[in-house]
């Protein structure tokens, strides 16, 4: 029965997240076409990331990372395929089940969170690409929604004033930093999760680019 019960829950995750609809994206519909008088559209270029899920051995969700600058594995036009490529993740293993709201980087890239869950966590053997990945390692998800181990910094661009969020975490006596880009997506995703806000507060950038409906399923396969 202890098996049973964690499972459920996480299946009853996965069911609740696939109702989730991530608001319009900054990416653009490709269909659009640019009118005669009103110049070329803005088009960001686009990237997936993964977010992998799995169930810790306390039974707290946690997230896989990978260190460059610990950082979630981006870049990729498919977040699965990225993740075999950097870490050796089978797809197989991993249940995509929504996307979120897209975040647009200061090199105005479209960065398109994949939600995924490992349900069999001794079933991935991590393979890092030594030429891409430093290091893998896991960090519990709620942590993005807490104030402890965390520290900001205010800056301005565009005439915005807006925070920078670092999270500090050590695991056997290895210390990392996850901050930037890879922060604000896990904080976003973590409040998705836990269905509340974090502990402290975001001042974000506010871009004025064109936003067009995709659907979760489209925006995984970009």
């Amino acid at each position: 029965m202890d098996g049973e019960e964690p499972a459920k829950e996480i299946e009853a995750l996965i069911q609740r997240l696939r109702l989730h609809q991530p608001p319009p994206s900054y990416a653009g519909d490709p269909s659009t076409a640019a009118t005669p008088n009103a110049g070329e559209l803005l088009k960001p270029r686009r990237a997936a990331v993964l977010i992998c899920l799995f169930r810790g051995s306390a039974g707290e969700l946690r997230v896989i990372l990978t260190k460059r600058s610990s950082s979630l594995s981006t870049h990729s036009a498919t977040a699965l395929r990225e993740a075999k490529e950097e870490i050796g993740m089978d797809p197989c293993l991993v249940t995509v089940v929504t996307s979120l709201e897209h975040f647009l980087s200061k090199h105005l890239l479209v960065v398109v969170p994949i939600v995924g869950i490992l349900s069999d966590i001794e079933g991935f053997k991590p393979v890092p690409n030594i030429h891409e990945v430093d290091d893998i390692f896991d960090v519990p998800l709620e942590m993005f929604l807490k104030d402890e181990n965390r520290r900001s910094e205010e800056r301005e661009r565009m005439g915005q004033v807006f925070t920078i969020q670092y999270f500090d975490y050590e695991k056997e006596n290895r210390k990392y930093v996850i901050w930037g880009l890879t922060a604000r997506i896990l904080i976003h995703a973590a409040s998705i999760v836990y269905q509340r806000p974090p502990d402290f507060v975001e001042r974000r950038l506010q871009f004025n680019l064109p936003k067009y409906s995709i659907s979760s399923s489209g925006s995984a396969a970009s």
